[in-house]
């Protein structure tokens, strides 16, 4: 299997960290879709990063729908996905979570860097910086609640994606979301970045 993309999108890397979890065997490649669009264009027509070139060649997109398959490439016995319905009920809560503070981290950027300052509309950019304040604080509060240890051996999908999305605000948009507002979600990834699955994958 081959992942393509740029790991400085969280989307990417929560795939490329997620298939070294499971241990599934994949080549990553490092090919941008604004500065190597006509490549990706080549490999996937749509241009969406993470794109899945799987073993038959076929293309997979979308994170979510990727890491559908590795689970089930993967089976049970490595899922990222806890079976008992209550927790997994906690587990794409916290997915969600994270997923949406990537959304809006990449809304923010987009506005500021993508839109001419001109045609800014403020009450819009206020509006998805509250919703990515929201995310995170509802994701700190179930952190809160129910505290999780970065460790390989318990490493699932919900701490991956929360730990990763953290992780690409406070690199791309500095100052936006405190991290002392935010301690066990800091704390937690600050230990996962030193695990092997996130350091194989940096996404500097």
């Amino acid at each position: 299997m081959q992942l393509i993309g740029m790991l400085d999108s969280p989307y990417v890397r929560r795939v490329a960290v997620s298939l070294r979890r499971m241990g599934l065997p994949f080549e990553h490649r490092s090919i941008s879709v604004f500065r190597t669009f006509t490549e990706f264009q080549a490999i996937n027509p749509v241009v969406k990063a993470p794109s899945l070139v799987c073993d038959d060649g076929e293309v997979l997109m979308d994170s979510t729908l990727i890491l559908d398959y590795a689970e089930a490439l993967a089976g049970p016995e490595r899922s990222l996905m806890p079976r008992a319905i209550g927790e997994r009920q906690q587990a794409l809560r916290q997915i969600g979570l994270a997923l949406a503070a990537c959304e809006k981290t990449v809304q923010i950027v987009y506005e500021h860097e993508l839109r001419p300052s001109e045609k800014r509309h403020q009450p819009w950019l206020d509006r998805v910086q509250g919703q990515l304040a929201a995310a995170y604080g509802a994701l700190e509060a179930q952190l809160q609640r129910h505290p999780r240890v970065a460790e390989s051996a318990t490493l699932d999908q919900a701490g991956i994606s929360a730990a990763v999305a953290w992780s690409f605000t406070q690199m791309i948009l500095p100052g936006q979301a405190d991290p002392a507002a935010h301690p066990a979600l800091h704390a937690f990834t600050e230990r996962a970045e030193q695990l092997p699955e996130f350091l194989a994958f940096p996404q500097k």
